[in-house]
């Protein structure tokens, strides 16, 4: 079983003066969500995710060897221009890292990243950003030892993301991809995410997610102090041992494809995340009123038509309407009459299962 020391390298057997690298990372959308970690960043609980396609981080690293002095040493643009108050995010990033990557001092980088969808808004944009750049720095280390295996480079990329953002080894390579230790799932682990190692039916193929941008502005309450909230939760534990159960259960699911199970198992761990933060001292409210319109609406239409559509959320007010591709034209429509009213300025993004990170 790897542990972190093994992604601690050992001399480097090229050097490199200068370069750049961009790579594309995208978001993704939990099934059985994580919520609640413990130190460096291990997850509490297992969770499983839809890799998403649109919705992406793009990011292109510069570097040049420089005389640093012993500091990190970066620019940062986002959109093409300087974002100073992201700065912190990647210098700490950068500290948690060093150990794993004992280059990061040698050069100056110049980060340019941005993101196809709203940043802040509750589509993860820490979990692709995260990705991105890992990717990019793993990219750099693979010309330091070039004798680096594949393997290797995916499993501490997404290893180096969690360091960043817990869901964002989720974000690197596969469609379905299981991050933390469940005893049902071969290769599982709390350092690296891994691609769902089992079958999976063709239900499941090209499964589309439509997010609802029912809140566009920054989140309310930051996942950091989210998770936070879980240490002395009076329900944490009981959390924790579902969220093993339903794992348990979407092993199963993805391998016979019953799609009826597999809403009762996202749909429960969509509102069991948002009953956890309003159970927390302090507690929280996520959800919009228009979240709840939006729900009781896929709920009344799944009803009547029998359509298997459902819904997911992350932590806050946004919306994921989760559907096979062979009823997308109707849920489309559905989306297009009924829903979009209830989306800020009547916007929402299509999205589809993708395969984690692309080299530009």
């Amino acid at each position: 079983m790897l542990t972190a020391a093994d992604f601690i390298p050992a001399q480097y057997t090229s050097t490199i003066e200068n370069g750049n690298f961009e790579w594309s990372a995208p978001s993704n959308i939990a099934l059985v969500k994580y919520w609640g970690k413990k130190d460096n960043q291990i997850p509490a609980n297992p969770s499983v995710s839809f890799t998403l396609n649109n919705c992406k981080t793009i990011t292109k690293l510069a570097f040049s060897k420089n005389e640093n002095q012993g500091k990190f040493s970066f620019d940062l643009l986002f959109e093409g221009k300087p974002k100073e108050d992201f700065k912190p995010k990647i210098q700490k990033f950068l500290e948690r890292v060093e150990v794993y990557l004992p280059f990061l001092k040698d050069y100056h980088f110049t980060i340019d990243t941005q993101n196809t969808f709203p940043h802040s808004s509750g589509i993860a944009s820490s979990a692709s950003g995260m990705a991105a750049l890992a990717m990019n720095f793993m990219s750099l280390e693979r010309k330091l030892n070039p004798e680096m295996t594949d393997e290797y480079f995916y499993q501490k990329a997404s290893f180096l993301a969690r360091l960043g953002s817990g869901s964002a080894c989720r974000s690197i390579k596969g469609n379905v991809v299981v991050w933390g230790n469940q005893n049902n799932i071969e290769g599982s682990t709390d350092l690296f995410g891994v691609e769902f190692p089992y079958a999976i039916h063709e239900n499941f193929k090209n499964y589309q997610d439509t997010i609802l941008l029912v809140d566009k502005g920054e989140k309310q309450v930051s996942s950091t102090v989210g998770h936070d909230l879980m240490h002395n939760h009076p329900y944490a534990e009981r959390r924790f041992a579902q969220a093993h159960e339903n794992l348990d259960k979407l092993i199963a699911i993805f391998e016979n494809g019953n799609i009826e199970e597999f809403i009762k198992v996202v749909e429960s761990e969509a509102l069991t995340l948002h009953a956890m933060m309003m159970t927390s001292m302090p507690y929280y409210i996520l959800m919009k009123p228009n979240t709840l319109q939006i729900i009781n609406a896929i709920w009344k239409f799944r009803a009547e038509t029998q359509i298997p559509v459902c819904f997911t959320l992350d932590a806050g007010a946004n919306v994921h309407v989760l559907y096979p591709e062979n009823v997308a034209a109707k849920v489309l429509q559905f989306i297009q009459t009924e829903l979009v009213a209830f989306c800020q300025n009547s916007q929402y993004i299509c999205d589809e299962i993708g395969n984690g990170a692309i080299a530009l």
